[in-house]
């Protein structure tokens, strides 16, 4: 499979894209999830697919953060904007530090799993780093049953450079596990404007499928119903006894 373009030819606009501050609310979530979760004390955290550091620059005000990602362009962006941050590359399917956290996190990077296979590698390299008392938060951006077709309107401005684009969702064979997630972005620098088409395969679940997975694992498993203004979102909580 190709590169995608969204995580190497279109970094340099990757904050246009995602801006950290849309990730206020929900990171918020996550960090009140994990203070009840786990045993004290609550003081690390990993984060297994961190991408470009938007929920870490949360996370870093209540946590010591270690943060990995397959991509070093994308680390770069996290370092950037998370300096005070450890910062490691590595695949969320094979990585091993040799220490445990009291909270792992599991974001939207999780979506790249597209087998049950890959799937549980990731539940094994998190459990390997959760500590006994510790709790992992994975989430997913859909399951398999609450997934629908949908589109998304993606804006950004910066001095003299704006983006504009959709990403559009939806699910060509719903008898397998992946749907695709298709990106179509206008970049403007200067009087200069150009077209990008990406395309995403990404990983869909059923909630048993996530359950059975992380429970085989090792982990106590319990399903959280997170509200965010018109999104309903569904992550598992994982702890580790």
């Amino acid at each position: 499979m190709r590169p995608m373009m969204l995580y190497r030819d279109l970094i340099p606009w990757y904050r246009l894209v995602d801006p950290h501050e849309d990730h206020w609310d929900e990171a918020t979530s996550y960090i009140e999830a994990f203070a009840h979760a786990i045993v004290p004390p609550v003081q690390t955290l990993l984060e297994l697919g961190a991408g470009a550091g938007n929920n870490a620059f949360y996370f870093k005000q209540r946590f010591r953060c270690t943060l990995t990602d397959l991509s070093e362009d994308m680390l770069a962006l996290s370092r950037g904007l998370n300096p005070e941050c450890e910062h490691v590359a590595g695949d969320m399917r094979t990585l091993r530090l040799g220490r445990t956290f009291d909270a792992i996190m599991i974001h939207d990077a999780v979506m790249y799993m597209t087998s049950e296979e890959d799937l549980l590698a990731v539940a094994r390299t998190a459990f390997e780093h959760t500590r006994a008392g510790g709790a992992a938060i994975f989430a997913p951006d859909y399951v398999r049953e609450t997934f629908r077709e949908k589109t998304n309107v993606i804006s950004g401005d910066s001095g003299t450079r704006s983006l504009r684009g959709i990403e559009w969702a939806w699910d060509p064979d719903p008898a397998d596990d992946t749907y695709r997630v298709e990106y179509a972005f206008l970049l403007r620098d200067g009087d200069a404007v150009t077209s990008v088409h990406d395309t995403h395969i990404e990983g869909l679940f059923s909630r048993e499928t996530w359950t059975r997975i992380l429970t085989s694992v090792g982990y106590e498993v319990e399903l959280v119903v997170r509200h965010d203004e018109d999104m309903t979102d569904e992550v598992f909580l994982a702890r580790r006894t």
